[in-house]
C-alpha cells in the first residue's frame, strides 16, 4: 500500500514548497529512487525544471519532463499531465488535487508551505479515510 509523507513547512522556514519539493527529489534520487513530480500547469512545471537546474551550484539532479526525455536516462521526472507513464516509484504532489494514479506509487510526498494548510488537511483526510499509513514531517529550516 502507497505511504504518504506531508513535509510541511514552519513559520520562518527558509524556502517554499518548490524548492521543499527539489530537496526531497534530490534526497530520493541520491537514495536511489525514481522520482515524479506532478504539478498544476505548465509554469508550474517550467518553474520546478529550472529549480531543478539551478538548485545546487555543485550538484546536479538529472531530471526532464514526462514525455520530453528518455525516463531511462532521467530518474526525475516533472509533469502537468493526467498520465504518469511507467512512473511509479516516489510521486511528489504539488498540485491542490489529489492526482487519480497516486496509488500506483509507492511513496506520496505532499509539500505544504503556510498558505496550504488548509489543503493539507483536506488532503490528510483524503488520505486517512482511504486507510493510507500517514506520516507527518515538521521542516523549520
Amino acid at each position: 500500500m502507497t505511504r504518504v509523507d506531508f513535509y510541511v513547512l514552519q513559520p520562518g522556514s527558509r524556502g517554499n514548497r518548490y524548492t521543499l519539493a527539489v530537496r526531497l527529489a534530490e534526497k530520493a534520487w541520491n537514495a536511489g529512487h525514481r522520482v515524479l513530480i506532478a504539478t498544476a500547469s505548465s509554469e508550474e512545471l517550467r518553474h520546478m525544471d529550472r529549480l531543478l537546474w539551478t538548485f545546487r551550484d555543485q550538484n546536479f539532479i538529472p531530471h526532464g519532463v514526462l514525455g520530453e526525455v528518455d525516463p531511462s536516462l532521467n530518474p526525475v521526472l516533472v509533469t502537468d499531465r493526467e498520465d504518469p507513464g511507467d512512473e511509479h516509484d516516489v510521486l511528489i504532489n504539488l498540485r491542490a488535487d489529489i492526482p487519480d494514479f497516486f496509488s500506483r506509487f509507492e511513496r506520496v510526498a505532499e509539500c505544504v508551505d503556510q498558505e496550504q494548510i488548509q489543503l493539507c488537511r483536506d488532503h490528510y483526510r483524503f488520505y486517512q479515510d482511504c486507510g493510507y499509513q500517514l506520516n507527518t514531517h515538521k521542516i523549520s529550516n
